[in-house]
């Protein structure tokens, strides 16, 4: 009982503290609650977007097949539950507070409360200038936070509590994931809109993957690794594997393709350079895996075909289809070696890969977009001759991996000081489908 009084009194502080940062919390004339709002909308355009929400959100359930299939049996069911509830408790504290942090206001790092609790967000007419209206875009931008959440979940597979990393989520999602979006998509540090640096991230380069894959880190070094029996545990249900897979692959198309909100020459580019990147980068991966091991798994080709995915994402809006294949190429390659590097040299347990794919994957498409963007921008590359681009990724990588490891960090310890954040050994051994849900995923 103690803990759960001190839990939320750590809860209040935090979310007390967003709420101190993001200036003019009150809905003014400032705040997105109170702008005009616009009533040109494309039926098109919504009909299309509403789509691609749906083909995000099954993407969650995706990651929980394709998670749970890699661990072993004794953990599938507890993955499809914290799948599931991080789907749950980011959606409502999205609706709540973390939209309006993050596409209200012009902070440099947070926006404001304006549009608490959707106060406001109209689904009638759009205050962002877009053709969809407001509580759409609301929605499709949730579905990133949720996703992006459950990917975190891998990195701390096999041995965080159930009550421990949903209170992460909660304070990561308010802390680290609504800032980020805000400063990325919402006119804040890192957006060409807000003045400070000339960046591009189309769908999701540092808010998502590089996020996800840093933060999962720093949560893994806080809750320690799990047991050497653990570890040596391989993929338990490949055909789960598989199917949560393809369930990202196809649940892709609108990770991207919804990005521009509109039906236009634009997505069709992008759903052509996501499929390119992804077809190549799973060649590549196969072709290193066979060289490296003398096989071609089914795990590891998803995983080549995810690293492109990854790879592609902050780039499909500005990118070719021959740069697109580079792009493929090259996060193969940089996927497959920080995949190495985390599980034999790093010395941190990140148990499904989130850093060595979304992570490193990530840190390449934000670089690669420096390089290779030429079309449907003003903010051109390398390759059209300029550097301010190029110079401006490299500051987002460096700022996104420093600021979400350290909140996230910093979160998880504190959570540590309060609860019980991992099983214990034994628990571990058994299992959190039993120990923690009662409901063993095969009988």
């Amino acid at each position: 009982m103690k803990a759960v009084w001190k839990l939320t009194i750590v809860l209040g502080v935090l979310l007390a503290l967003a709420v101190l940062f993001a200036p003019g919390v009150a809905a003014d004339s400032a705040g997105t609650a109170a702008a005009a709002v616009t009533d040109t909308m494309n039926t098109v355009d919504m009909l299309w977007v509403a789509l691609a929400c749906c083909l995000v959100f099954i993407m969650a359930p995706g990651i929980a097949l394709f998670y749970g299939g890699m661990l072993r049996k004794q953990s599938m069911t507890s993955c499809i539950v914290q799948c599931t509830a991080a789907m749950a408790v980011v959606g409502f504290v999205w609706i709540a507070v973390g939209y309006s942090l993050a596409f209200s206001g012009s902070g440099l790092v947070v926006g404001n409360l304006s549009a608490l609790l959707l106060n406001g967000v109209s689904a009638d007419g759009s205050t962002l200038g877009y053709t969809v209206p407001d509580l759409e875009f609301m929605l499709f931008q949730g579905m990133f936070a949720l996703v992006t959440a459950c990917i975190v979940l891998g990195a701390v597979a096999e041995r965080v509590r159930f009550p421990a990393i949903m209170a992460f989520l909660a304070l990561w999602s308010v802390l680290v994931y609504a800032p980020m979006a805000h400063m990325v998509w919402g006119g804040g540090l890192l957006s060409t809109a807000g003045g400070y640096l000339t960046t591009l991230d189309y769908a999701g380069g540092t808010v998502v993957h590089i996020c996800s894959g840093i933060s999962g880190v720093a949560a893994a070094v806080v809750l320690g690794k799990r047991s050497a029996n653990t570890q040596k545990f391989r993929s338990h249900n490949v055909p789960a594997v598989f199917l949560g897979a393809t369930m990202l692959w196809v649940g892709w198309i609108g990770f991207n393709g919804g990005s521009g909100l509109a039906v236009n020459g634009q997505l069709i580019s992008v759903i052509a350079v996501t499929l390119v990147s992804s077809f190549v980068s799973t060649i590549v991966w196969s072709l290193i895996q066979y060289v490296h091991v003398g096989r071609i798994g089914a795990t590891g080709i998803c995983a080549g075909m995810l690293a492109g995915l990854v790879g592609i994402t902050p780039a499909c809006g500005y990118v070719t289809v021959p740069a697109a294949c580079i792009i493929g190429a090259v996060a193969a390659c940089v996927c497959y070696g920080g995949v190495i590097f985390m599980r034999q040299k790093s010395g941190v347990d990140d148990a499904l890969d989130v850093f060595g794919i979304h992570g490193l994957g990530g840190v390449w498409g934000a670089i690669a977009t420096g390089i290779f963007a030429s079309q449907y921008t003003d903010t051109g590359g390398l390759i059209t001759g300029s550097t301010a681009l190029f110079c401006g990724q490299l500051a987002a990588v460096g700022f996104t991996l420093v600021y979400c490891f350290v909140i996230s960090f910093i979160i998880m310890k504190v959570l540590s000081k309060v609860m019980r954040v991992r099983l214990s050994p034994a628990e571990e051994q058994i299992g959190a489908d039993i120990v923690e849900h009662g409901e063993p995923a095969y009988v």
